[in-house]
């Protein structure tokens, strides 16, 4: 298929690639024409100078930015894709955005004769790379199945939540309970180092039980050696938790654990550590 990838991150950039790889004509556009430069050097595929033109022609159109402000920018943006693409084409937008912004550019695309899905993604750096990310949508159920057999690209697991927005929320979801994974791990390692124990025996014994989880079997040794390089900025978690506490004080739920950890995030951030993956929740506590 022809297609079209806005936005070369951490995320975009590979993802784009295993388009690439699997035979689609991929068009890629980027904010730093030198990543967008670099991208088709490395794949076959080629570069636009705005969205717009990225979109022109291309059946499906994938966005993975920063933020609402930049997806509203490269989607309704005077050089934004809805200016160029062609009707019934679909835009999948891989962006960890808010609900509101999902369900404001569907309507927009569906005035357009347009399609949208709201697609975020869960993996991080290494599952975008490996092609195994877990993908969360909202949106029709006809457009989905459309899209399906080219996110399989990238994709471990993608699965249709319900309407426009939905595929937000549910990413709000995993965001909470990282926080909360996240921070009980940093407080089992810094426990256990406190207590004398050999903290990289202890878990490596209990990750096989009903305390293992991801986090666990994949950050514990980079915890205790203090590594925090893996991708998922602290800056990053603070803005997706900041969305998923808005959205809370919106729909009434109770996140005490949550705001909590975004506290500790802050904390972090007070530290130098902006840039340090999330797992640095442990450096707070051994400060």
């Amino acid at each position: 298929m022809k297609v079209a990838f806005i936005g070369l991150g951490v995320m975009g950039y590979p993802m784009a690639g295993h388009l690439a790889k699997a035979g689609h004509d991929v068009t890629v556009y980027n904010r730093t024409t030198a990543k967008a430069d670099k991208w088709c050097q490395e794949y076959k595929g080629s570069r636009a100078v705005t969205p717009a033109e990225a979109a022109r022609n291309a059946e499906i159109v994938f966005s993975c930015v920063g933020n609402d402000d930049d997806l509203r920018q490269v989607v309704t943006g005077a050089q934004g894709v809805f200016s160029s693409m062609a009707q019934g084409a679909i835009l999948v937008d891989h962006t960890t955005a808010s609900a509101e912004v999902a369900r404001e550019l569907a309507v927009i695309a569906a005035d357009k004769g347009l399609c949208f899905l709201d697609a975020p993604v869960s993996g991080g750096q290494a599952g975008a790379e490996n092609g195994v990310l877990s993908i969360m949508i909202g949106g029709d159920e006809l457009v989905f199945e459309k899209v399906a057999p080219v996110i399989d690209c990238y994709a471990k697991s993608a699965k249709l939540l319900g309407a426009a927005g939905s595929g937000q929320l549910a990413k709000m979801v995993n965001q909470i309970c990282i926080a909360g994974l996240v921070q009980g791990l940093a407080e089992g390692v810094h426990f256990a180092r406190q207590a004398g124990l050999d903290a990289a025996a202890v878990f490596d014994v209990i990750q096989h039980g009903a305390a293992g989880s991801w986090q666990m079997v994949n950050r514990h040794q980079t915890m205790i050696d203090e590594q925090f390089d893996f991708g998922f900025a602290v800056d990053w978690m603070r803005k997706d938790l900041k969305i998923t506490l808005d959205e809370a004080r919106s729909n009434g739920a109770q996140l005490p654990v949550t705001a909590l950890v975004d506290q500790f995030y802050a904390e972090v951030q007070k530290m130098g550590g902006n840039r340090w993956d999330t797992s640095s929740l442990v450096k707070r506590l051994d400060s």
